[in-house]
């Protein structure tokens, strides 16, 4: 009778690997969640709740004045044009691009108006996925925001919509 050593069977090896590669899976996780932190999660609900009040302040004086436009955003520009009954004073302009998920990913670009009456900007980041854009004026006395997944081809009808 030929019995070979139980380090060449299949069984014992499998039932080490299954207990083994959990814990190393739950060393993985446990790391990773000690590295990493939720961007998306707030420490001072009430500040952040009063904020959204006045944010809620903004957008109802940016329906006030009706303002509304159309947006074009391609790899490198971003080209805003307001309607004619409801032009800006010819200030800058910040539009702040907040990524649905990824805080790392926001940015905010300075649109500034040239003489054909549009506000214009370069900018140099991936702008893939679903943002949440603001746009507002730099004494940021009211605010537009709207939620669009880009990339788009087509222009956006930015600002105020019942």
């Amino acid at each position: 009778m030929d019995v070979t050593p139980w380090y060449k069977q299949f069984w014992p090896w499998f039932l080490i690997c299954v207990p083994l590669s959990s814990m190393v899976f739950s060393f993985y996780f446990v790391a990773l969640s000690v590295e990493t932190q939720d961007s998306l999660v707030v420490d001072d609900y009430y500040k952040e709740g009063k904020a959204i009040n006045l944010d809620l302040e903004k957008q109802d004086i940016a329906s006030e004045l009706n303002i509304e436009g159309s947006l074009s955003i391609d790899a490198n520009n971003v080209s805003l044009t307001l309607s004619p009954e409801n032009q800006h004073d010819g200030s800058a302009l910040t539009l702040s691009f907040h990524h649905a998920t990824l805080k790392q990913r926001d940015f905010s670009v300075l649109l500034t108006l040239n003489a054909k009456g549009e506000y214009r900007s370069e900018i140099n980041h991936d702008i893939g996925g679903k943002w949440q854009l603001r746009l507002s004026p730099f004494d940021k006395r009211w605010t537009v925001q709207q939620v669009v997944s880009l990339p788009r081809t087509s222009a956006i009808p930015f600002g105020y919509h019942e």
